[in-house]
């Protein structure tokens, strides 16, 4: 008796060989995650740099007045502007948040969380520095200076979810330090 295959069905590969093209696109898949993750590290890098900037500048006497107001206004530009990245690199279409929806669904409300947390945060950081590049009236610098460093503890924190949710999706630890 001879057995005709069905078209509609792919024969299996013989034992030992493997599906060329399907193989190609998991290591191109692959090539891509790495490298994405790769941008993420340098990226998270440079924000961590731009917080720890504020922070240094919020730290600074605030009887200096104008020189206060300027050197907590240049940190605070750098870090909307590390910012605004971050939100370009992890929202893109096939960046973390996406593929991380797509391989692991059940971190779909954590993503969720992270994205409004990137509206939440970046009004915030835009909204403080629209009041130091247009001499809004801050009355009370110390209750300003308070306010600055409560956001910079809502990113630091920010960045630790954002951290957990990439290990979670990928098993791949974004490091501490970056």
């Amino acid at each position: 008796m001879t057995v005709q295959p069905n078209a509609a069905i792919q024969p299996l590969d013989p034992v030992g060989q493997v599906d060329e093209r399907a193989d190609h696109g998991r290591e191109q898949g692959a090539a891509q995650l790495a490298a994405h993750l790769d941008r993420v590290r340098r990226h998270r890098s440079e924000l961590r740099e731009s917080v720890a900037a504020v922070d240094l500048a919020l730290e600074s006497p605030i009887a200096r007045g104008g020189m206060w107001r300027e050197r907590v206004r240049a940190a605070l530009a750098e870090l909307a502007h590390d910012f605004d990245d971050h939100v370009a690199l992890t929202e893109c279409p096939g960046g973390i948040y996406d593929r991380a929806r797509r391989s692991a669904p059940r971190l779909s409300g954590r993503v969720d969380r992270l994205l409004r947390e990137h509206r939440e945060l970046r009004e915030a950081i835009h909204g403080y520095l629209a009041v130091l590049e247009h001499g809004g009236t801050m009355a009370d610098l110390p209750v300003f200076r308070e306010e600055l460093t409560i956001l910079m503890g809502r990113l630091v924190r920010h960045r630790q979810k954002g951290g957990d949710l990439v290990y979670e999706a990928y098993d791949v630890d974004l490091g501490g330090s970056g």
